[in-house]
This record gives C-alpha cells, sequence and structure tokens, in this order.
C-alpha cells in the first residue's frame, strides 16, 4: 500500500467549517426565545418547573405576568419578566383572603344541610366569582393589546413559540396576534375539562367536571350527566365566551373566538394519566404528563425528622387543604384537631389559621412544610388532602392512600376518581364532625386495601418508558425544530357544528329516504286504481 497523504489546511478548514456549522445548527435548535403567558395559584406552580427544565436547556424564557400576581415574581436568574400594570393589585386568583372567604361561605352555606335555598346561594357566590375573575381578565386583555409600546417590543423580541395555560385565553390571543408556533400546559379551560374541545367526549362514559361521576354510570346518571353538559355549555356561552370573542374580533381578525383560536394550538401538553384520570377518547397532539412535577424524597430537615422518628411503628398522618384555605370555622378546626388527638398516630397539619385550643400533644402545626418529602417519607402512612390535582399526584407517585375532604372547583372529581381506584375515601367537610373523621382516618389507615391500591397505582404511574417532564420538553422542543406542529391538528377544528356531527349526511340521508317512500307509496296507489279500475271494467 501506499504511503498516505497528511490531510492539508485545506481540508482541515472544511472540517472546521462542517463542525461549526453543526454546532451553530445544535445551538440555535436548542436555544429558543419562549415567550410563557402562565395563569397564577397553583397553576403557576406547575408551569415555573417546565419554565426551571427548559431554562435548564439553554432555551431564553420571558414570563408575561400581571401586576397583581402572587405567585410569579421576579426571577431573573430564570426567566425575564414582562409586567403589565394591572388596575386591582391583586386578583381573585391571587387574593388567598377572597378564595379562603369563599370557602367558608360554603361551609357557612351547607352546614345547614343541602336544602334548595344553600344550593342556590352557593350557586350566587360562585356565578359572582366567576363574573368578576373574566372580567379581570377581559381587562388584562385590553390593557395589553391596547400598549402599543409594549406590544411592539413583543413583536420586536422574535420569540419562536409561546407557553400558556388556556385556563384563561390572553396566551391564546396574543400567540396568533403574534402568529406563533402555541403549546398548551393544561388540563382546565375556563369552563371545564380541555379534551371537551378538542377530542368527541361521549357523555355515556365521559364525566362532565362538576357531576362527581365516573366512567361507569347508570340511566339517570347518563340523563343528569348530559343535562349537566349542555347547561355547561349554555352558561358558558352566555356568561364567559361573548366578551372574549367580542376581544378576538378586535385584537386578532374578524370572525374569529375564542374557542376557534383555543382548538387551533400546536400542541396540548395534558397533566394527565390515566392511571389517575378516567380513559377516554383522545388527539394525536396532546401529550399527557400527569405527574411531570413529582420527585423523589429529600430529607426533610433535622427536627421534621425527629418527629417523624418519634411516632414509631404507628407512623405519621400529614393533612393539608392546599395555599387558597388560610382558616376554617372555629367549631370545625377544633373537630379536626380532636380526631387527630385520639389517634395513635402522629400528625403533621399544615395549618395556618388561629391555633385550636384543643390541639392534642400528637399534632404538629406549621404554615409551610415539604410536601412532596413528607409524602414520600417511610414513616407516612396517610394523606388527608382537599383534593388538588399537584397533591393527589404526588399521593400517587409516593404511594400514600388519601382521605378527603374537598372543598370547591375541581377537588370533587379529582377525589371521586381517587375513590373509584379504591386508593381514597371521601369525606364531606360540610358535614364534618370529629367522630366522621376519626372513621375515616381510622378506616384509611387500618384497612389494608387502601394501600395495596395505592401501591398499584404508583408502580403503574412510574412505569414508563420516559418520565412526564422529559416528554414535555422533549414535545416543546419538537414545536420548536419545526416551527409547529399543525400535521398533529384534527381536522375537526372549523368545522360546523352540523358537519361534525354529520347533521346535513342524516338530512340528505332523510330527505332522499322520503322521497323514495313517497315515490313508492304513489307508485303503489296508481297500481291500485289501475287494478281497482280493471275490476270495474269487468263487472
Amino acid at each position: 500500500m501506499g504511503q498516505q497523504t497528511p490531510p492539508t489546511w485545506r481540508t482541515w478548514l472544511k472540517i472546521a467549517t462542517v463542525l461549526a456549522s453543526q454546532t451553530l445548527w445544535l445551538t440555535c435548535g436548542r436555544c429558543a426565545n419562549i415567550l410563557v403567558v402562565p395563569v397564577d395559584g397553583s397553576h403557576w406552580v406547575n408551569m415555573k418547573l417546565l419554565v426551571l427544565e427548559l431554562h435548564n436547556r439553554g432555551h431564553n424564557i420571558s414570563v408575561l405576568r400581571s401586576s397583581s400576581s402572587w405567585y410569579i415574581t421576579d426571577d431573573p436568574t430564570l426567566y425575564y419578566s414582562i409586567t403589565i400594570q394591572a388596575s386591582v393589585s391583586r386578583g381573585i386568583l391571587e387574593d388567598h383572603q377572597r378564595l379562603s372567604q369563599l370557602v367558608l361561605n360554603s361551609l357557612e352555606i351547607f352546614r345547614g344541610g343541602y336544602t334548595l335555598t344553600a344550593l342556590l346561594r352557593n350557586m350566587q357566590a360562585m356565578r359572582d366569582v366567576l363574573q368578576e375573575m373574566h372580567g379581570q381578565q377581559r381587562e388584562l386583555i385590553v390593557l395589553l393589546f391596547g400598549d402599543s409600546e409594549l406590544m411592539g417590543r413583543l413583536r420586536s423580541t422574535q420569540f419562536q413559540l409561546v407557553l400558556t395555560d388556556p385556563f384563561f385565553p390572553i396566551g391564546v390571543m396574543l400567540a396568533h396576534h403574534l402568529a406563533l408556533p402555541l403549546v398548551y400546559n393544561a388540563r382546565w379551560l375556563g369552563n371545564g375539562d380541555g379534551h371537551h374541545l378538542i377530542a368527541p367526549s361521549p357523555t355515556s362514559f365521559v364525566p362532565v367536571v362538576g357531576s362527581r361521576y365516573t366512567e361507569k354510570m347508570s340511566l339517570l346518571q347518563r340523563l343528569a350527566n348530559v343535562f349537566h353538559y349542555f347547561v355547561t355549555i349554555m352558561l358558558a356561552g352566555a356568561m364567559i365566551h361573548p366578551g372574549y370573542d367580542e376581544l378576538c374580533r378586535r385584537y386578532v381578525g374578524p370572525g374569529t373566538s375564542i374557542d376557534g383560536l383555543t382548538q387551533m394550538a400546536d400542541l396540548w401538553l395534558m397533566r394527565v394519566d390515566f392511571v389517575f384520570d378516567f380513559p377516554r377518547p383522545t388527539m394525536p397532539n396532546v401529550v399527557y404528563i400527569g405527574g411531570f412535577q413529582c420527585q423523589p424524597p429529600a430529607p426533610v430537615g433535622p427536627e421534621l425528622e425527629a418527629f417523624m422518628q418519634s411516632s414509631g411503628e404507628h407512623g405519621v398522618v400529614y393533612m393539608s387543604l392546599g395555599t387558597f384555605v388560610t382558616s376554617l370555622p372555629t367549631e370545625l378546626t377544633m373537630s379536626i384537631a380532636e380526631a387527630f388527638a385520639r389517634l395513635p398516630q402522629k400528625v403533621i397539619w399544615r395549618h395556618l389559621g388561629e391555633r385550636p385550643t384543643n390541639l392534642g400533644n400528637n399534632t404538629l402545626l406549621a404554615s409551610w412544610v415539604p410536601q412532596s418529602d413528607i409524602l414520600g417519607h417511610p414513616k407516612t402512612r396517610a394523606f388527608v388532602s382537599h383534593g388538588g390535582t399537584n397533591g393527589l399526584y404526588e399521593a400517587i407517585y409516593h404511594g400514600v392512600p388519601v382521605l378527603g375532604l374537598p372543598l370547591m372547583f375541581d377537588q370533587f372529581d379529582n377525589l371521586v376518581r381517587l375513590e373509584a381506584r379504591g386508593a381514597a375515601k371521601v369525606v364531606d367537610l360540610m358535614q364534618l364532625d370529629s367522630g366522621q373523621l376519626l372513621d375515616g382516618l381510622t378506616e384509611v389507615l387500618t384497612q389494608p386495601s387502601y394501600r395495596r391500591s395505592m401501591a398499584r397505582l404508583s408502580a403503574l404511574h412510574r412505569d414508563q418508558p420516559q418520565l412526564p417532564m422529559e416528554r414535555a420538553v422533549f414535545w416543546v422542543e419538537f414545536v420548536l425544530r419545526h416551527r409547529g406542529a399543525t400535521h398533529l391538528r384534527s381536522a375537526s377544528f372549523g368545522l360546523p357544528w352540523y358537519t361534525y356531527h354529520n347533521l346535513d349526511v342524516l338530512a340528505l340521508v332523510g330527505l332522499v329516504w322520503c322521497a323514495l317512500a313517497a315515490l313508492t307509496l304513489l307508485a303503489l296507489r296508481r297500481f291500485c286504481r289501475a287494478l281497482w279500475g280493471r275490476k270495474e271494467k269487468q263487472c
């Protein structure tokens, strides 16, 4: 063999150019400008985790927030804040005292029994809150699109993607106005489950949010579910959509509507796992990331660890009613404290209100605790929860059975789903006394079926080829790489309702059938007349 010629400087230059081009391509693919339009409260807790992961992968994040935001604070190490100056100091979701008072009012209304008067009073209170909430959001949209300087900055930044929570439509409208690919971090829309807008949702086995039914419904339950579905649509059409639709036509374009714009997203990152939710029809552009916030437990700290270990073989019960409820009526708080005092277990109670006078020696009150780490501690035996989605996914992840005390919104439906799996028991907080709470806790703690059921759910939830967070980030970057994902979007979006349900086909078939039936009757009539005429001639 002949001696090989060493590479010349031109060869090395070509290799360096190729490597530099590939490095630049990878860098451009990984480092994108992403505009995040979140919703405050517990929704932001989820969104911030995704923002952190995208930031760690090299993306430049800008967060559009209202000046009334409570959770969404300036964090220059993680993202660049773009603030809309709102006219209110606190929005509904950011006003803990307002939401806590709403819960207290519901408790006060229903403590006297589930009468028609109590139901109507509670519905009126919820309607007032919803109207104010959406009124504030519409005002925020007007402030954003009416600020020409801010809109100019958003256009000049050259974002590649909008990541938003569609519970409120401000991010949806902004993405369409800027003509950018749109990704949702979602579970709920303002009028219910996001699936109902984009996927077939047969009411025969898909319970409507608020119905508190499982996927197995009796005839009367299916009737009620259908009624609930149409009432939800009518209320949304009367209370929510008109104001937003007018803003869509004003700022996005003629003929647009909020439902139509929401349907046109490239991707839905749905905070759902069918280990927890009931199976249902779905769409190709829906990616399921339920439990993506869950992580292995970290040490709880020396003081909490000492308390946990002091529980001995009985273990620890952990209770939290979420971040919205800062206090409960004194009578109810004392009933809870009395029930806890009679337990052999130690209790960690996340409680922000006044300390109950009858608190037992086995109960530790805390204004904040690392919830996921406590649920993942081997000493934890049960979780007393209001039924928030994040907490229940953490309970599933760590395999801790639940005693549910639902308060409002989707919490009732969340706990119904877990109860149907045999991993939770639900107690009516509106009618609760110490005996009922103690009986419920004793059942969850002593009957092995609850822990076995939750352990099975935990095993199913963890048995995935890819972590939910990894799946979420992959699909966000997929949309970035391909400048959208329109090939996954169903052709059903934009179809008239009568076309979607094939009512025009049924009408045509019915018309043809009627025409054939009429022609057949006409032919028979003529045949009978002819036959009758022949008989008369023969006579």
